[in-house]
């Protein structure tokens, strides 16, 4: 007869793996690390690339309610994240090269242009010092890649929605509002957010979200709610 196994008990020295918490610092991306606009970006590229026409045709349809948006006439937010998605079908058929020759071209002339030097060498000295920096925006995925591999940081966009290797013209869930809430707990998981910089109401969430939240030349609306919890603001 075979006896019964004897109950294996741990080693009573053995260590007990812990799980090491990092600091995290989270940047939204337009009006903060640069004052340039993927819209305007992806526009002139179209324009270079023989789409000059159909883009323009696109914008002009769209002025009288960006226009109503500035002033508040309509939700911004909801107009931002519909041209996203409209804008997105320009590039469809893209290959994955494309649309990272896309977003480099993009970085390099329009938001590395109009970078905030200021935000970026605190962005720099994050990294220096060990901690896990995200870019989350509503930008799309190739053009937000292409930043963060400059700066040494995560890059959370919006996915473009692919097919037998091309772009549909399709894009997944807009990275704003409750889905950039969202995304944010995912990239946390478990970390510590120790920072966070953003410069309109819409990074409201996130900015509470972390220990040292910082407002970037912020919209009426954030700059009220920081001055009124005595956050630090970066004027411009």
């Amino acid at each position: 007869m075979i006896g019964r196994r004897p109950a294996i008990t741990p080693f009573a020295g053995a260590p007990i793996m812990r799980r090491v918490v990092r600091e995290v610092v989270a940047f939204d991306v337009e009006g903060t690390l640069s004052t340039g606009a993927q819209w305007r970006g992806v526009g002139r590229y179209l324009g270079g690339h023989g789409r000059a026409l159909s883009y323009r045709v696109f914008l002009l349809a769209r002025l009288p309610s960006a226009f109503l948006a500035r002033f508040g006439v309509v939700a911004e937010q909801p107009f931002r994240d519909r041209w996203i998605v409209d804008l997105a079908r320009f590039l469809r058929g893209l290959t994955d090269a494309e649309l990272a020759r896309l977003g480099e071209w993009v970085v390099e002339h329009e938001l590395w242009s109009a970078r905030r030097t200021s935000v970026l060498a605190e962005l720099a000295g994050h990294v220096a010092a060990g901690r896990r920096v995200a870019l989350l925006s509503a930008m799309y995925q190739p053009v937000i890649d292409a930043l963060a591999r400059i700066l040494g940081a995560e890059a959370h966009g919006t996915s473009l929605e692919m097919r037998d290797g091309s772009a549909t013209g399709a894009v997944g869930t807009v990275n704003s509002g409750a889905e950039k809430s969202r995304r944010l707990r995912d990239v946390i998981a478990g970390d510590r957010l120790v920072a966070a910089y953003g410069d309109t109401y819409a990074d409201l969430a996130m900015l509470e979200a972390s220990v040292s939240p910082v407002v970037v030349a912020p919209d009426r609306a954030l700059r009220r709610v920081a001055l009124a919890r005595g956050w630090r603001i970066i004027p411009s």
